[in-house]
């Protein structure tokens, strides 16, 4: 390669893979590799080439005989990489599909940015509690709840209006296992759906942050005015009391839908 000096990382197309460093511990956290029944037998590598100061790339195929050797490089083709992507892609899409639920306030369903934010109304729910809590697993009343969920984790506010507009003030979200607005997602095993529509996305979030078992409060302490145990207590059989809930930074939902 002209131009600079270029790092070399090769990737041979049939589970194996060759790095000049940590060969070993790639090989044993390869998941694909633990889970094959049939032995798959290399016939191409792909060879990344990269500048040291990682601006420039160049990408080529290489064949690879029964004999394991390796042919002379070629460039790989705009063409390959689309039918490369295309195939991965149809096989673990993680693009919603369908309906749009009146609830999606903002939705940016890119690769790598994926991001939607949603709302539920004043409701009642069920939650479930570290027995440490000593608060009963039951329904309980809650405010209006906004989530904010996509491949950065998931964060939760709560909000005082039946209806959220962009103006609508956001407060700290009344429950245990969250700091600010981050929740930690706990204990709830639950797998992302095969046949992937915006409602059982959106269910899918949900479902992993009220299926866990609320066990602690966050990092900022107590989410509400009074302690959150009594609060939370004394929303079962009345409505949530909407004096408890914090001021969050003076946001308003409009400066989280940019």
């Amino acid at each position: 390669m002209k131009g600079g000096v270029y790092r070399m990382l090769t990737l041979q197309m049939g589970g194996q893979i060759h790095q000049h460093n940590n060969l070993n511990t790639m090989m044993e956290t390869n998941e694909l590799t633990r889970t094959l029944k049939n032995l798959l037998i290399p016939k191409a590598a792909l060879i990344a080439y990269a500048s040291e100061d990682n601006k420039n790339f160049f990408l080529e195929i290489r064949d690879i005989d029964d004999r394991g050797n390796m042919a002379e490089g070629r460039p790989v083709t705009l063409e390959f990489m689309n039918g490369l992507v295309k195939g991965y892609s149809e096989r673990h899409s993680s693009t919603p599909y369908g309906k749009v639920p009146s609830s999606l306030i903002y939705c940016d369903s890119r690769k790598g940015r994926e991001r939607y934010v949603w709302y539920n109304p004043p409701h009642k729910r069920m939650m479930f509690f570290s027995s440490d809590l000593k608060i009963e697993n039951a329904e309980y009343n809650l405010p209006g709840v906004i989530y904010e969920a996509g491949e950065h984790g998931m964060r939760i506010y709560a909000y005082k209006d039946d209806m959220p507009g962009k103006d609508t003030m956001l407060y700290v979200a009344p429950f245990f296992n969250v700091t600010g607005s981050s929740v930690c997602l706990g204990s709830a095993n639950i797998d992302l759906p095969k046949d992937l529509t915006y409602e059982s996305l959106l269910q899918y979030w949900e479902k992993k942050f009220w299926l866990t078992e609320f066990s602690h409060l966050g990092g900022n302490g107590n989410p509400t005015r009074s302690n959150l145990v009594l609060v939370t207590k004394a929303a079962r059989n009345k409505p949530f009391d909407l004096k408890e809930l914090k001021p969050l930074n003076n946001m308003k939902l409009k400066d989280i839908l940019t």
